[in-house]
């Protein structure tokens, strides 16, 4: 338990870490949906999106999910707030948004892409709304 303090900050930089790259991947998306297939512009943010993902967002999810649940082990009563289970749902999800990021990652480096600007914008919104209620659930654990 002496190391619990450290073990939590940096828990807390890798969610920091992983959520800057969730709301910054979609945002990238959005730019590329918008570019010439084989342009300049679209080979770069290629390059920008896969160096996001797996230098910045992969390793913040895996810090994420083993210090978390590290510290669950090390102090098993936060399992006694309701919150603690519902903020491991949407973390859950969460991961299966970063998934489907992923998935997309791989469909612009190919120059697949089908989907609009306008359905970029939207899913750049999903990581906010998840956050902003999981930072709630930690903080205020509502029940």
């Amino acid at each position: 338990m002496q190391y619990y303090l450290y073990i939590k900050a940096v828990h807390i930089i890798a969610v920091i870490a992983w959520m800057a790259g969730m709301l910054y991947l979609p945002r990238l998306y959005v730019y590329h949906a918008d570019a010439p297939k084989g342009s300049e512009l679209s080979e770069t943010l290629k390059i920008m999106e896969r160096r996001l993902l797996r230098i910045i967002m992969n390793p913040a999810m895996i810090i994420v999910w083993v210090l978390g649940l590290v510290m669950v082990w090390l102090n098993t009563s936060l399992m006694e707030y309701g919150a603690m289970h519902f903020k491991f749902l949407l973390v859950f999800i969460l991961s299966g948004i970063h998934g489907v990021f992923s998935k997309w990652r791989k469909v612009f480096d190919r120059d697949e892409n089908t989907k609009s600007a306008k359905f970029y914008r939207l899913w750049n919104e999903v990581p906010t709304v998840l956050m902003i209620i999981i930072v709630i659930l930690v903080v205020a654990k509502p029940f």
